[in-house]
């Protein structure tokens, strides 16, 4: 064998090696990513499983939470159309209190007009009958004038009894509008509605108290603005200053009134006489 041959043995083996050591290296690396792969794709599939189960727990919870938002919707529904409807009564109360209020300020206005005109037509109807008599006795003279009178006579009287039933009407349309107003607790004293749309500035003391301390007797009375329905505020100076609540006037005398409590005094404190009560919460008089 020639060098030359000798060389690429030499060669040959050095290739085979090489070889040998590369297709080593290249199985064990394949069979290392086919054991990944493997595991890879077991830890997939556990997470699919995993990711299929939160899904549904997802849409088990997506279920009640719309169910629980139709139920809250339902029930806001039912509360909101039950406010509207309150309100709306309230609305519709209120306007049929002023409509009344109006109503009675106007036919008491329209009965005293009624009253004041059939006052002159009966006036004007007496003047009219004492010129019939001198009429009559220059009867020859005035006959034309007599016929004329005698016809306004009857327009009038006419006009009387249209305004005396007026008035009748006008009366009974005050006495509803009246029995109205007590029905909803309003006085039809038009002076009291006065007097509650602008209640004076009073003081006064307790003069007496009932056992139950819900009913008290005041040294102030109708002399002084009170009207029933008036609110004051009752306070105590003595030993020291404190606000024992509010009271209602339900009747009263020139020189005295009766109050009511309205609800309970602070903490259930009792009356006494000589407490104060005022229209003003902060100007309370010291000493009276």
């Amino acid at each position: 064998m020639t060098s030359v041959g000798k060389i690429l043995v030499i060669v040959i083996m050095i290739f085979a090696v090489i070889f040998l050591g590369i297709s080593t290296v290249v199985y064990t690396t394949a069979t290392d990513w086919k054991q990944m792969a493997e595991t890879h794709k077991k830890s997939l599939n556990e997470l699919r499983t995993k990711n299929s189960d939160a899904e549904e727990k997802i849409a088990a919870a997506k279920k009640d939470l719309d169910k629980v938002k139709a139920d809250h919707t339902v029930a806001k529904k039912a509360l909101d159309d039950r406010v509207a409807a309150l309100n709306a009564d309230i609305e519709r109360m209120q306007r049929e209190i002023t409509t009344a209020r109006g109503d009675l300020a106007t036919a008491q206005q329209t009965a005293a007009a009624s009253l004041a005109e059939a006052e002159a037509r009966r006036t004007e109807t007496q003047l009219l009958r004492e010129q019939k008599l001198a009429v009559e006795k220059q009867a020859n003279e005035f006959k034309i004038r007599q016929t004329e009178l005698n016809d306004q006579i009857r327009i009038l009287t006419r006009e009387r009894d249209v305004t005396k039933k007026n008035n009748d009407d006008l009366r009974e349309r005050v006495a509803r509008y009246s029995s109205l107003l007590r029905q909803h607790q309003l006085s039809d004293d038009i002076s009291q509605v006065k007097g509650l749309e602008s209640p004076p500035a009073v003081h006064g003391e307790v003069s007496r108290v009932d056992a139950k301390n819900k009913k008290v007797e005041l040294t102030i009375g109708s002399d002084d603005g009170l009207v029933p329905g008036h609110e004051l505020f009752l306070n105590r100076t003595s030993p020291r200053p404190e606000y024992l609540g509010k009271i209602r006037i339900q009747s009263v005398d020139p020189d005295q009134a009766v109050g009511v409590v309205i609800g309970s005094t602070i903490q259930g404190k009792k009356i006494k006489e000589g407490d104060i009560v005022s229209t003003s919460f902060r100007n309370i008089p010291r000493s009276f």
